[in-house]
């Protein structure tokens, strides 16, 4: 642990120091920060009842019409299952968005279920495990036209005293201590008019990762697409849409191949439920806003998991799902979102958390 928690809090203060070390101290006195500290208190397949708190800060430092607001969130949690969740998460464009920065700190201690790799693994094959995980995702772009950025950064995630809780022994090989660092690249473009509750415009983000374990290296390339689009005269009809594909070569460990569900990427399954080297979806999403302060969501998908071109499209995995929307900040149009989704299996979920899930 010691190993990972010095890298966790000097890639913390690295941050800090990043976002306040651009202007002079006449300039400081301009800015403009909002917390919005709440108690944690939700439900997800993978944590069942969690409870913690959370802090969501929003950043409009620089005042001007040509930066968008930065947002940043600190969350602990503790679940049901006995697991301990502290997470760090960042976007933030400095000023004129000439630079952005965007990355994850991530520590757990996490009791969890595995399957075994492969898009149709069986439910008696199930392994209640318990592993410590950090992950450190740091990235710094540079504007190289308005909305377009190009940059790169470091991934650093560490698997260790990975054990089953049920067993002496695990039976599956691939299942242990595990520690991967490499470089990353990427090419993003944000039109979006808000990065938590975007409304209009679109996004594109295009990544490539070269990685190292003691196994050896393995690369890891994704592309992301969402577009949004508002309607009526109140403008109160929300449409958005995403298009995602994650592919890994053969050698890449067991934590940092595709996984299916979770709150982000497809609601309505156990995240790490169905895995596989590789992972394309559709999401489609409208939401309507009933009041000032109060909205509703409805939303789908298809998903395929493979571990080869040749397998594309053998396996289906829809999901859809309903949800709530609660505004708890009027000026930059941020939600509390309430989600429940199905998927096929008997898979469900429950989710609770700030902004949209793309």
């Amino acid at each position: 642990m010691i190993r990972t928690t010095g890298i966790f809090v000097l890639s913390f203060f690295v941050f800090m120091s990043l976002c306040y070390s651009q202007d002079s101290i006449t300039e400081r006195k301009t800015k403009k920060i909002k917390i919005l500290p709440v108690p944690a208190l939700g439900y997800s397949p993978e944590t069942k009842f969690y409870f913690g708190a959370v802090a969501l800060f929003q950043m409009n430092f620089y005042q001007d019409t040509l930066t968008r607001t930065s947002n940043a969130k600190v969350e602990l949690n503790y679940t049901m299952r006995k697991q301990f969740i502290a997470e760090a998460e960042w976007n933030y464009f400095f000023k004129e968005e000439k630079w952005f920065t965007n990355g994850i700190l991530h520590f757990s201690k996490f009791p969890d279920l595995y399957y075994g790799i492969g898009p149709n693994t069986i439910n008696t094959n199930e392994l209640n495990y318990q592993s410590n995980r950090a992950k450190i995702d740091l990235n710094l772009l540079r504007q190289v036209s308005k909305g377009h950025f190009i940059g790169g950064g470091l991934k650093y995630v560490d698997y260790w005293d990975v054990a089953s809780l049920t067993d002496m022994t695990i039976p599956f090989q691939e299942l242990n201590d595990t520690r991967t660092l490499g470089l990353q690249v990427q090419y993003l473009i944000d039109k979006r008019n808000s990065i938590l509750t975007p409304t209009n415009g679109y996004y594109m983000r295009f990544y490539n990762a070269e990685l190292s374990t003691a196994n050896g290296v393995y690369a890891q390339f994704s592309v992301d697409l969402r577009k949004y689009h508002t309607l009526g005269k109140k403008k109160n009809h929300t449409f958005s849409g995403r298009a995602y594909t994650v592919l890994n070569t053969s050698n890449a460990p067991f934590f940092d191949i595709a996984l299916l569900g979770g709150d982000k990427l497809v609601r309505g399954y156990y995240f790490g439920r169905f895995r596989d080297l590789s992972l394309s979806t559709v999401q489609m999403e409208y939401r309507y806003t009933l009041y000032k302060w109060f909205g509703l969501s409805g939303f789908a998908g298809i998903s395929t998991m493979y571990h080869n071109t040749e397998t594309f499209g053998t396996y289906i995995r829809p999901n859809a799902g309903v949800g709530l929307r609660i505004k708890v900040d009027k000026n930059e149009n941020t939600n509390l979102r309430f989600d429940y989704a199905i998927g096929n299996d008997g898979q469900s979920g429950f989710y609770v958390s700030f902004g949209e899930s793309f």
